[in-house]
Parts: structure tokens; C-alpha cells; sequence
């Protein structure tokens, strides 16, 4: 294979991770025509479209679908062979590093997170990207994103995956209408705030579905941040991952935390990245400081 053809083939792969012309040349250093030529000749050997021009964005075909991981995968390999691992040190590395957290996981992983980058001495420019849940593994694949952090369980073998923090949800509420202890009617004559499972918490959802208590459900929004705000100033309540909820007391007075009358565990927290032999030196130190920052002693064993 020529140095030409491995050229081909990154540009290929860039491509699919960008879905654009331009983008794709900015990152490879390149002209737009000499990318344009490239995506030509990549058509005539592998006799395929490649990508379809959808609005803005190119859309990979199913064949460029299926081309992808295996090239991307041979290509990190080679990579990794002709680098020097050795040779990375945080604290002079000033590159892009892309995080995907759904906005509880900004406000809960990102201040140790920050803390344990101070603490490394090192200031790369770490871009936050919001997720839904059902968006990570195309995120993570097609190189959008470096690290993501969910509740959700992604079976994918594409993805390395370890869990980093269990999950037992609570009731959040005013001390001003404070909860009765807890007890199968604790909740009798109370209203609650439901928030969006597109982060993958699906467990409030459930259980309000379960205990016949979405009829007091009076108020539905799509972040968490605004919650504390709104249970503070009324007697609603919300069910949320005790951890958040006691991210949320520290910032607010005059809430309350309570157990739930019933099981209250869910999936853990996950940390899922591209597998081994597609991360770049940079991406392996930053799993390795994340996953220190974030997890709790419960979780360290790696799951894929």
C-alpha cells in the first residue's frame, strides 16, 4: 500500500467523522479541491458513492458504514506503532479534548473533573458536547466526542465501557413543605416536577409510572438545572440521583432530601470511549484522569 493509498484511506475516515468537505480539510491540513479529488478516487476503487449531500452535511452511505470501523481501527493501530507513547505529558499538552455529559452530568463530573486537571498542571481546551443518550455511540465512533459519561448501558462492541458511580435516586423537596417519613403514603396530596430522560435517567419516569403517581405530575421540564430553583420556592417535589441531589443542597438552602418507600437503584453511571486500540495517547491519559476524578470506590472493575 503506497503513501498515497494511507492518505486515501484518512481522508476517508475523516470525512466520516466530520461529514464535510471543509471541516475535513481544515483538520487535515489540506485544500478543499485536494480533499474534493481525494473522495473521487475513493468512489472509483471502493465503486461506491461514499456520501450522499444531505443540506449541509455529508451522509455516509451504508457501504462507507460499514468501511469505517475497520479502517479507522487500522489506521489507529498504525499510529499507535510509529508514535512514541511514552513521549505524552499532560502538562505540555494544549489540544481539543471533547467530553459528552448531559447537563446533571455538567453540574455533578465537571468541578472534579477541572480539579483533577488543575491538579495535572494541564490545560488542553476541553469542549463539552450535550448528548442524548441514544446519540452516544455514534458520538464516540465517529470521533465527535473523546469520553462520554451516561446512565444509559451501551452493549456495543464498538465501545470500551467502565462504570464509575452507582445510581440510587431520592426525593428532593422544600424544608418549607417538608416530606412525612418515609412510608408507602408519604407522597399522598403532593405534586411533582417529572424532567426529560433524554440524559437516560429513566428511573424517575418509571416509577411514577409504577406507583400511580404521574396524575400528581404537574410540572415537566427538560433540565435539571432548574430544578433546586423551582422545588425551593414550592411544595413540589422531584425524584433524582441522591448524588445530584446533594450537589443541589450545597448550592441551595432549604431543601430536604428523602429516601424512597421502594427500590431506588439503577444502572450505573458508565464511562464509554472507542476501544483500546483506537485511542491516542491524549484520549488514554484523559479516560485514565476522568475516571479518577468521577468514580467512587464501588465501581473500578472495567466491564468491556
Amino acid at each position: 500500500m503506497t503513501t498515497m493509498d494511507l492518505n486515501q484511506l484518512r481522508t476517508f475516515v475523516v470525512l466520516y467523522e466530520l461529514r464535510g468537505v471543509t471541516a475535513a480539510a481544515e483538520s487535515l491540513h489540506v485544500t478543499q479541491p485536494t480533499v474534493s479529488y481525494t473522495l473521487r478516487r475513493l468512489r472509483e476503487r471502493f465503486d461506491d458513492e461514499l456520501f450522499r449531500r444531505e443540506g449541509h452535511d455529508m451522509v455516509p452511505t451504508a457501504r462507507a458504514t460499514a468501511l469505517f470501523g475497520p479502517l479507522h481501527e487500522a489506521l489507529a493501530q498504525i499510529d499507535a506503532t510509529v508514535s512514541d507513547p511514552e513521549a505524552f505529558e499532560p502538562s505540555r499538552f494544549q489540544g481539543e479534548l471533547t467530553l459528552g455529559l448531559t447537563s446533571i452530568g455538567e453540574q455533578t463530573f465537571l468541578p472534579p473533573v477541572m480539579a483533577a486537571l488543575a491538579h495535572e498542571q494541564s490545560r488542553p481546551h476541553l469542549q463539552v458536547e450535550r448528548l442524548d443518550a441514544d446519540q452516544v455511540e455514534e458520538g464516540l465512533v465517529r470521533g465527535a466526542i473523546d469520553l462520554a459519561m451516561t446512565v444509559s448501558m451501551i452493549g456495543s462492541p464498538r465501545l470500551w465501557r467502565t462504570h464509575v458511580r452507582a445510581v440510587e435516586y431520592v426525593a428532593l423537596s422544600s424544608t418549607r413543605h417538608p416530606l412525612p417519613a418515609v412510608g408507602p403514603q408519604m407522597f399522598d396530596g403532593r405534586h411533582f416536577v417529572r424532567v426529560s430522560a433524554r440524559g437516560g435517567h429513566v428511573f424517575p419516569l418509571q416509577a411514577l409510572v409504577e406507583h400511580g403517581l404521574m396524575p400528581q405530575v404537574v410540572l415537566t421540564i427538560e433540565e435539571y438545572a432548574t430544578v433546586p430553583a423551582v422545588v425551593q420556592t414550592t411544595d413540589l417535589v422531584v425524584l433524582l440521583p441522591r448524588h445530584v441531589a446533594e450537589v443541589f443542597s450545597g448550592w441551595f438552602d432549604g431543601l430536604q432530601i428523602s429516601d424512597l418507600p421502594w427500590p431506588a437503584q439503577s444502572t450505573p453511571v458508565s464511562l464509554y470511549t472507542r476501544r483500546e486500540a483506537n485511542l491516542s495517547p491524549a484520549q488514554r491519559w484523559f479516560r485514565a484522569l476522568v475516571r479518577e476524578a468521577v468514580s467512587t470506590d464501588e465501581y473500578q472493575g472495567v466491564s468491556r
